[in-house]
């Protein structure tokens, strides 16, 4: 049986990076950058102010200062400081020729058209021509996850469209006869499908757009005609359920028969053990566990870091150092554990736990921990890495 690392690493390696495209501006938020971005000008563009004041000499400090001009943002000063001489300017507008200081409006006595500094100033309250960027400056790098501070970055350098990596398209589906979808009332033996809606999320929350195709019968034909279907139209598909050992356990099958090469088909984790992957002509397939615990971790331990990969980024989960709040028992310890945890005045607590099935232990759940093979007991204060979600 694989372990975590071994089976992230085969998923890894299987990877590629997608094609690339252009995007607008507004449309690329969340996406994968594919290329350097360069300024085409220094920032500042001009020596600005960066205060409301008046802009003097600084050897004037002490002295009474005739103001000859305002300039405010985006205007021109047409008017040299001369000795004795000050501009009232704005946040933001262009420093005059001859002054080299600004005297914030707060800290002057305004008597008519002059003006007095009721204080010395150390700082020059200017911002220099390109102390911030110089043209032909990278400013961006490839392949970075692009954030809504990044949006200003690129607007800020002239870029209306940016090349980023395509998003990989995702199909999802359900198998299991005891299913029926969340707008029926369940009839005795039947459960609501809970696995297609949440992977749905997951991929939505990642930027993405998903197909569903629904939940498969427990018959071989059903499950691989929908399959087929989903192959044919997506880079990833994700089915939940068939893949343990029971009578209708038969998703490896299918698979094969499907042609798809089947790369792993157990991981050593605590929940997810009964996971398969495997691939078919550039395209994926992740068979995940049908207990709805084991099917959210591994989208985020495993999926996630796929379609990342084809979308041209490394990810690197964020992870918070915390100590535990109490000690932590746990019985069996012979697989890697992914146990979900809240966080309480900067202190974790692992959730109420009854198993993979148990929905609501991940809706109390800020992140999860894990728990290496072999360790049993973890004491009250020692420092774990939070997984947050």
């Amino acid at each position: 049986m694989l372990q975590f690392q071994e089976a992230l690493d085969i998923v890894l390696k299987h990877s590629y990076n997608l094609e690339k495209e252009n995007v607008s501006l507004n449309n690329c938020l969340n996406r994968i950058l594919a290329e350097d971005i360069i300024s085409d000008m220094d920032m500042p563009p001009f020596d600005k102010s960066a205060v409301d004041g008046y802009a003097c000499k600084a050897e004037d400090i002490n002295m009474e200062l005739e103001v000859i001009e305002t300039v405010q943002a985006g205007q021109t000063p047409s008017k040299k400081i001369k000795k004795g001489q000050c501009t009232q300017i704005m946040t933001g507008a262009p420093v005059p020729d001859g002054a080299d200081k600004i005297i914030m409006v707060e800290h002057v006595e305004i008597n008519g058209n002059k003006i007095k500094a009721k204080k010395n100033q150390i700082k020059s309250n200017i911002c220099k021509l390109a102390e911030d960027v110089k043209t032909g400056d990278v400013v961006l790098e490839k392949s970075i996850l692009i954030k809504p501070q990044h949006i200003a970055v690129l607007a800020s350098s002239g870029y209306n469209k940016v090349h980023v990596y395509k998003n990989p398209s995702v199909g999802v589906f359900s198998t299991g006869d005891e299913l029926v979808e969340p707008d029926c009332k369940p009839s005795k033996s039947k459960i609501r499908n809970s696995n297609g809606p949440q992977l749905i999320a997951q991929v939505q929350n990642l930027g993405l757009e998903e197909k569903y195709y629904g939940i498969a019968k427990d018959t071989k034909k059903d499950t691989l005609n929908i399959l087929k279907k989903a192959l044919s139209e997506n880079d990833i598909v994700l089915l939940t359920g068939g893949v343990s050992m029971g009578k209708f356990d038969f998703v490896p099958e299918v698979l094969k028969q499907a042609g798809v090469e089947i790369l792993f088909s157990q991981i050593a984790i605590k929940p997810g053990k009964p996971t398969v992957f495997g691939t078919i002509n550039n395209k994926f397939v992740f068979g995940l566990p049908g207990n709805p615990v084991s099917s959210f971790v591994l989208f985020e331990i495993l999926v996630k870091a796929l379609i990342y990969k084809l979308m041209g980024f490394e990810i690197n989960p964020d992870k918070i150092k915390l100590p535990l709040g109490k000690d932590y028992i746990q019985k069996r310890t012979g697989r890697q554990s992914f146990i979900p945890v809240n966080i309480k005045n900067g202190q974790i607590f692992p959730v109420e736990y009854h198993g993979s099935a148990h929905i609501n232990s991940l809706s109390l759940a800020d992140g999860f921990i894990s728990i290496p093979a072999g360790v049993d007991e973890i004491k009250k204060g020692e420092l774990l890495d939070v997984r947050q979600i």
